[in-house]
């Protein structure tokens, strides 16, 4: 693929690392590339970071015919860029893109974007420990028509920013209200895919929570509000009595990358996980009688968060005496070694940018 470059005529001033918060500052450079039904995929481009000019009457902004993705690259010890399993990403993408009748981004092109955004960008990729680059790739409508039907043209763009720990309180475990009224996804929907319409549904859910005191949401099924499916920005897992138990990936739960990730390592080290529909009845019963061990989100933004107290109606249980878990501790620090590059990768995940 032939990228264009266009330089920026004078480079922003970069944020101090031990400050970054999340999502915050962006980097100098963005890519660009874009789809029409005669050309196809073409003019691919890094230009520098900016607005983008749009039509008032762009199909997006009336219909949301959008996907985004989420993925980091990391700075070793040595000073090498290392990105985790950006292909698995690049999949994702075209599993979301089909379902919203939306153009495959091919793969391969999806990687070599990725990484020759992150090269021109190395100076932005943080050295602090726990920091690093998240890489936002996201595609949208970009013909200018109202009516809802698929457009004649898309554009492929890639934005990055330097990152400290997705939530302020780091590796601390969180609490987390089971949402009994709101749904996120039903089977059949779009809850597998990463598209705007599921986290624009989501706040509400989200606003009720933090007014109750806590940090985020755990959705219940939209068929029967019965079983647990996955947190607002997260994948979720429980242990209890000694095997892992996680939502299926049947349609309306999102394949995460970290998620995926986490289940290898569980059992490459002889845990049993249960890929299968767990009741908020079961699980708050077990959160009682001592048998549910410890409760961790999984997710690209946060890696991993352990939850310290679950909340269902005026039910509350709280795990593990609301301390980080060992076998959270242990993926934490085990899949945060492979991506830092601290220890080494059986697995083959990490691709070096050189």
């Amino acid at each position: 693929m032939e990228i264009r470059f266009e330089e920026r005529k004078q480079l922003k001033e970069k944020p101090d690392q031990k400050h970054l918060g999340f999502g915050k500052y962006m980097t100098d450079y963005m890519f660009i590339m874009d789809w029409d039904k005669d050309q196809g995929w073409h003019d691919a481009r890094i230009v520098p970071q900016g607005p983008i000019e749009l039509d008032p009457a762009c199909v997006t902004l009336h219909y949301a015919q959008e996907t985004f993705e989420g993925l980091k690259a990391y700075r070793t010890a040595e000073g090498k860029i290392q990105l985790f399993r950006p292909e698995m990403n690049a999949r994702r993408m075209i599993n979301s893109n089909a379902r919203l009748c939306m153009p495959a981004f091919p793969e391969d092109m999806f990687v070599e974007a990725v990484r020759a955004l992150v090269k021109q960008e190395a100076d932005w990729v943080p050295s602090e420990p726990d920091t690093s680059l998240y890489i936002r790739p996201f595609m949208f409508a970009t013909e200018a028509a109202l009516g809802v039907h698929m457009a004649s043209s898309y554009k492929f763009m890639i934005i990055c920013c330097p990152v400290g720990a997705y939530y302020a309180t780091g590796l601390d475990p969180v609490k987390i209200l089971v949402e009994d009224e709101l749904v996120r996804a039903v089977k059949g929907g779009t809850g597998f895919t990463k598209c705007g319409g599921n986290y624009a549904g989501s706040i509400l859910g989200q606003v009720k929570a933090e007014k109750m005191g806590y940090a985020q949401v755990l959705w219940l099924d939209g068929e029967h509000r019965k079983y647990v499916e996955e947190v607002g920005t997260m994948n979720i897992m429980f242990k209890i009595a000694g095997e892992i138990y996680t939502a299926p990936i049947e349609g309306t739960v999102l394949p995460g990358v970290t998620r995926d990730s986490m289940i290898h390592l569980l059992r490459d080290w002889g845990y049993k996980v249960n890929e299968t529909r767990l009741s908020v009845d079961d699980l708050m019963k077990a959160g009682h009688d001592g048998t549910l061990e410890e409760v961790f989100g999984t997710g690209t933004a946060a890696v991993i968060s352990p939850v310290g107290e679950l909340r269902y109606k005026d039910d509350v249980v709280v795990i593990n005496d609301a301390k980080t878990g060992k076998l959270t501790q242990k993926l934490y620090d085990t899949l945060t070694g492979i991506q830092w590059g601290k220890i080494e990768d059986p697995y083959g995940w990490t691709q070096v940018v050189e």
